[in-house]
């Protein structure tokens, strides 16, 4: 099983012009996904300093949006509203499994699931969100308490994010049962699995070295508002 590792270098550009093209909001080398699936805007690579013009008509004057790594700087206008270390997992020799308690997500559980990720803050979570990959859970007594799910689509590949448990329920392996589950189903259609995680999440990342992630690179969370005021 193989992909091109390359696409990784600019993730959400890859996938909103792979798998998740349908959902893309695209202004010239500019493309993001709606506001209330993603908060991501990604850029071509190639369009040098110009690109940054294309994600102010996308995004409007005053908006902030989570950029693509490896973009050329801004002008000094544009404010950097975030800058977080983090690191890129991909699948080394990972062991998936689907988990038999592990339930199918759906539209029906979405506030559930906001909740769940209010009081565990995994990273973003929005009301239509679930429309990026399949989505599995845990619950408990009828409560939700552990999901995870896909999210970045490039070719060849999946993201597993929204990786949580319910502070009451850790330390039990229901993270692990549910990545290996979402594995599972990402290997099934020949695709390799790969994550984020912020650097200074240690105990995160140990585990999923364990599973059998490996580093591929360090990477920046970045987001920037942008101007009001376009120069002319």
């Amino acid at each position: 099983m193989s992909a091109d590792e390359s696409l990784l270098d600019n993730a959400v550009w890859a996938s909103l012009n792979g798998a998740h093209a349908h959902l893309a909001e695209r202004h010239g080398d500019a493309a993001r996904y709606p506001v209330d699936v993603a908060p991501f805007l990604g850029a071509n690579h190639q369009a040098g300093s110009q690109v940054w013009s294309d994600i102010a008509a996308l995004a409007g004057p005053g908006k902030e949006v989570l950029v693509s790594p490896g973009l050329p700087q801004p002008a000094e206008a544009w404010e950097t509203t975030l800058d977080i270390a983090g690191v890129q997992l991909v699948d080394d020799h990972l062991a998936p499994k689907v988990d038999p308690e592990a339930i199918r997500l759906t539209h029906a559980d979405v506030p559930e699931m906001i909740e769940l990720v209010q009081r565990t803050q995994p990273g973003p979570f929005l009301p239509r969100t679930i429309l990026l990959g399949n989505y599995v859970g845990f619950r408990h007594e009828g409560a939700l308490v552990a999901m995870a799910g896909e999210r970045l689509h490039p070719p060849g590949w999946t993201e597993i994010s929204a990786v949580c448990t319910d502070p009451a329920f850790r330390g039990k392996g229901l993270a692990t049962r549910l990545v290996l589950t979402v594995a599972a189903g990402i290997r099934a259609r020949g695709e390799v699995p790969f994550l984020h995680t912020g650097a200074a999440n240690t105990n995160a990342i140990r585990l999923y070295e364990t599973l059998g992630f490996k580093l591929r690179r360090h990477v920046r969370f970045t987001a920037v508002q942008v101007p009001v005021t376009q120069p002319a």
